[in-house]
């Protein structure tokens, strides 16, 4: 996966996270996996 791609899938998870959506309808939108989610959103940074 491209590194821009995946930075910027990394913070729209976090901000959709505060925003109160699960893992799974994030991981839905950004067409990612949810344990990739689970991680991208408890990761410092």
């Amino acid at each position: 996966m491209d590194k821009k791609l995946l930075i910027f899938k990394r913070k729209k998870a976090k901000e959709l996270h505060e925003k109160g959506w699960s893992n799974r309808k994030i991981a839905r939108h950004l067409l990612a996996s949810k344990n990739s989610v689970g991680k991208w959103v408890h990761a410092d940074g």
